[in-house]
């Protein structure tokens, strides 16, 4: 998914400090015009930007595609990070640029590792009638941002308990352990709980964890967080209680150890410095203009860093103008 924001927040983005669970409450934006998809975006966020490897959460729907027109997000570029696409209702068709042509559907993890340099599409089937889901990047390493691009899709089996449903879809939870490869050790689950039910998580201490609530009240070792809050637990337990309220819970767990290192994101862009972004949005340019204007067709870009994403016949998106000031370099 691309961040369609006319102007981006340029962020310089460092973990914060926290005693205990912060609750992260999300922003509404557009994707695209009008009567446009709305998401809801809870990270990064100006005191807090990654939750270990995980620097973006957009969480969507349940979206009738007649009232909104459904997915349509034309060719665009990504680098130094992987995309992470869960769906709970719908289906979403991804191209990309490495040559990867596959269908997001609920309950299956697509993964694409941006690496150097690709470019996507992801479209709404036409028997789609309502969208809902969440869209997640995680921050590649300086050591691994360069890395060619790539893709993964897995299935994950079920894993069940009293009063829980449980899916990994990255690292290990439950003793079920995702096959799909990270650059950084992460943490991927949707968990429903039944009304009332508790479940106690051996979890890793040293890793920062996310709770994404989709529906329902749930409370997250002692705090209650409801829908479409994020709540963030610092490392240092083993163990990680989730207790729903008096209503079904769906939510998704997100983990990792502190990333480490200082990112500068921009638009699609996970950069180190102001200078890497400029050169990479310049790049992209490059690519889909002739003339100085936007080719009419993804077919006709120019094949450079983030290639070309064949069988896509929509205009690719133009990064957006730089801000009026320096972006600030890692520190």
């Amino acid at each position: 998914m691309s961040n369609l924001e006319d102007r981006p927040d340029e962020l310089e983005c460092e973990a914060a400090p926290a005693a205990g669970v912060e609750i992260m409450t999300p922003r509404e934006v557009p994707l695209g015009g009008p009567r446009a998809m709305r998401v809801r975006r809870t990270l990064p966020q100006r005191h807090r930007s990654l939750i270990g490897a995980w620097c973006f959460v957009d969480h969507y729907g349940p979206d009738l595609v007649a009232d909104s027109g459904g997915m349509k997000v034309a060719p665009h570029p990504h680098t130094g990070l992987q995309t992470v696409s869960w769906l709970f209702t719908g289906e979403v068709e991804h191209r990309d640029s490495a040559g990867n042509h596959a269908m997001v559907r609920p309950g299956e993890v697509n993964l694409m590792t941006a690496g150097r340099g690709i470019s996507h599409s992801e479209v709404s089937t036409p028997v789609t009638t309502t969208l809902h889901g969440a869209q997640l990047w995680v921050a590649l390493p300086d050591s691994d941002r360069h890395t060619d691009p790539g893709f993964a899709h897995h299935a994950p089996a079920l894993v069940t308990g009293p009063g829980h449903e449980v899916r990994v879809f990255l690292g290990s939870l439950l003793g079920d352990t995702s096959p799909v490869a990270t650059y950084t050790p992460l943490l991927g689950a949707e968990i429903l709980l039944d009304p009332g039910a508790s479940l106690a998580l051996d979890v890793d201490p040293s890793f920062e964890l996310g709770v994404l609530v989709d529906v329902g009240v749930v409370s997250v070792a002692g705090t209650d967080a409801k829908p479409a809050d994020l709540a963030f637990v610092p490392p240092g337990s083993s163990t990680l209680t989730l207790v729903a309220r008096d209503q079904p819970v769906r939510l998704l767990l997100l983990g990792g150890p502190p990333f480490g290192e200082s990112i500068v994101m921009w638009w699609n862009i996970v950069a180190r410095t102001h200078e890497e972004v400029v050169a990479w949005r310049t790049e992209w340019q490059d690519q889909i203009t002739r003339d100085g204007a936007v080719v009419g067709d993804s077919q006709d870009v120019a094949d450079g860093r983030f290639g070309i994403v064949v069988g896509d016949h929509l205009p690719p998106i133009p990064a957006p103008p730089l801000p009026n000031a320096r972006l600030k370099e890692r520190r």
